[in-house]
């Protein structure tokens, strides 16, 4: 456990007729570099020392340009009113916060998702590395941080029953509270409010996050998806 509270790196776990055009990812490439020598193409997503649970709370839910941007970053249409709560170095969305239920009423107990193509790459080669054995052995093994994960459980659930209402079974996310399953969701609610020694842990052992340029081009957005196409 690092000073600040975080684990350390190496711990155990390693309609309209009217045809719209799709705002798409393109690769990194050096040329979509603003500058050759700019820091933000070798570690692209920070922490933000602000992040909270009111913070995130007061996001606001995004614009129809804004939509487009997360939708082309997940390669689907955004659902579930989203808002911005985590930001990259490219100023483009990383983490967003979703309503407790969509708009027909289906619950949706994953709050906070990951948008950054980047990091969400990253974090995929440390489940491929099978680094969710080693955190999920020591959950069996270390109670403090078993009790740590636990509370951020409790208070992830709270968050999502003040945002949009209780959902039935008090779901958690990820696994929580007593399982990892998704590094994704923990990075997602750990960058979005600081809590989460599961989340904080998966920050930590995907950094840097390399990112040669925005991962969505502003061209390719503006009239991409209309308002209807929501979330």
């Amino acid at each position: 456990m690092t000073a600040e509270g975080t684990p350390d790196v190496d711990a155990r776990g390693p309609g309209a007729t009217t045809a719209r055009r799709r705002p798409v990812i393109r690769p990194a490439a050096p040329g979509r570099v603003p500058h050759p020598d700019d820091p933000r193409a070798d570690d692209a997503v920070h922490r933000d020392p602000a992040a909270s649970y009111a913070r995130a709370a007061a996001g606001s839910t995004v614009d129809a340009r804004e939509r487009a941007v997360v939708t082309a970053q997940l390669g689907r249409p955004a659902r579930g009113q989203p808002a911005v709560v985590h930001r990259c170095r490219w100023d483009l969305p990383t983490v967003v916060r979703v309503a407790p239920k969509l708009e027909d009423g289906t619950p949706f107990p994953t709050t906070f998702w990951l948008s950054c193509p980047a990091l969400r790459s990253a974090i995929g080669t440390l489940e491929a590395d099978q680094s969710m054995v080693g955190l999920n052995d020591r959950l069996q093994d270390d109670g403090e941080f078993a009790g740590e994960y636990a509370a951020a459980h409790e208070r992830y659930v709270g968050f999502r029953d003040d945002l949009g209402g209780q959902l039935e079974g008090d779901p958690g996310a990820g696994g929580m509270p007593g399982y990892v399953k998704c590094l994704h969701v923990h990075a997602a609610h750990h960058l979005a409010t600081g809590d989460n020694v599961v989340g904080a842990w998966t920050v930590d052992a995907a950094a840097p996050v390399r990112c040669h340029g925005p991962c969505v081009d502003p061209a390719d957005i503006d009239g991409a998806v209309s308002p209807e196409d929501g979330p």
